[in-house]
């Protein structure tokens, strides 16, 4: 796995007393963000902890020698430095001015799809969740290069806030030959989605945090029209879509129906059920629960499907150990996801909103790995 991170042009933005312990730290490579806060001590977070950096507050000064280096910062109060993959993104008090910055180390690392690779192929759409920071963004990435340099793909890259391409008008080298539109405010997202579809033929579209029922709206669009996807959504498992009434849509959706008699009592459940409205959006979804082991759902509408039913799906639990070797195990779930089986009352999952409620279970709860058939 080859790891990129042009981590010296990151350091040269910040003052003297933060560089220079970091510059001799052991950990260096495994920086993710240094956090400047007015007032505060500087801090340095790595994947297992945090420290600080010397014993001198932040002060302004400080801040305004990293704010004149970095420039301007967009609406949604990021920044970026040329040519490279880092972020700084700041925050401001009540009267606009900034008060603290957060600057996130950017990594193109590849190798890094090796887990779902042949998934890629398929020319399926795929969902990436997961929770902040575990690498949702350099799997996006790396996908996309291979796509458009591997599989020679027309990919055209929709990067709202120029962290997959990195920062300026030329696109890192770490996307291959992928194309990139950016996007000018985050809330036009969507409208570059769909430009991106009639103006530039594109087999494949890459997209980096869904977070919109517009957005959704444009994916569902996108794919109807036969173009693959691949984005990234907020939640960190399929259950927080399912929940989500402003991106399950890109599950299929959640609608509740009434049955009649001789359907309910076939089905042995109440007369209102919830099932899933149309086709998902993505055919595939993987939940990076760490940075090398990731649950891949290979069939989206049967784990919706499943979990309606208050069953659990059989994922797919994919790791990758030091050398780089990929083992796929499959969970066997045979207990009710949410307690009550096909007869479970809708009710109790429905709160007064009509959002549901948390599951009484656990996801991985219950049931047990088994590896799969080696079919190589």
């Amino acid at each position: 796995m080859q790891i990129t991170d042009d981590l010296n042009r990151l350091l040269e933005i910040v003052p003297d007393q933060i560089r220079r312990p970091l510059l001799q730290h052991q950990q260096r490579n495994n920086l993710i963000e240094i956090v400047m806060d007015l007032g505060r001590l500087p801090e340095a977070r790595f994947p297992s902890h945090a420290e600080y950096l010397g014993e001198i507050p932040i002060s302004r000064k400080d801040l305004n020698y990293s704010i004149e280096r970095v420039g301007n910062f967009s609406s949604d109060n990021r920044a970026g430095i040329e040519q490279t993959l880092h972020r700084i993104s700041a925050i401001r008090n009540r009267t606009g001015e900034v008060i603290g910055l957060t600057c996130r180390v950017g990594r193109a690392v590849f190798g890094t799809i090796g887990m779902i690779r042949e998934l890629v192929e398929t020319g399926r759409s795929i969902l990436m969740l997961g929770r902040p920071g575990v690498g949702k963004t350099t799997a996006l990435r790396e996908i996309a290069r291979v796509l458009a340099d591997d599989l020679e793909k027309r990919v055209v890259i929709i990067d709202s806030s120029n962290e997959i391409a990195g920062d300026g008008d030329v696109p890192h080298p770490a996307i291959g030959r992928a194309r990139r539109m950016q996007v000018a405010r985050p809330e036009q997202q969507h409208q570059v989605m769909i430009e991106a579809v009639e103006n530039h033929m594109p087999e494949v579209i890459v997209i980096d945090e869904i977070g919109t029922e517009l957005e959704a709206l444009a994916a569902r669009t996108i794919a109807e029209r036969g173009v693959q996807l691949v984005g990234t959504a907020h939640g960190n498992q399929m259950e927080n879509l399912v929940k989500n009434p402003t991106l399950s849509d890109l599950i299929g959706g959640i609608q509740a129906v009434t049955l009649g008699d001789d359907e309910a009592r076939r089905r042995g459940c109440q007369k209102t059920v919830l099932e899933r409205k149309a086709p998902p959006t993505f055919e595939i979804a993987v939940e990076m629960l760490e940075r090398h082991r990731w649950v891949v759902h290979e069939q989206v509408a049967d784990t919706v499907d499943a979990l309606l039913r208050g069953q659990k799906p059989n994922p797919q639990v994919r790791t990758m150990d030091e050398n780089g070797e990929v083992k796929i195990t499959r969970e066997y779930n045979g207990t009710p996801r949410l307690g009550g089986g096909v007869n479970q009352n809708v009710g109790s999952l429905l709160g007064q909103s009509g959002g549901m409620l948390t599951p009484r279970s656990g996801f991985r709860d219950s049931g047990y790995i088994m590896p799969l058939p080696n079919t190589g």
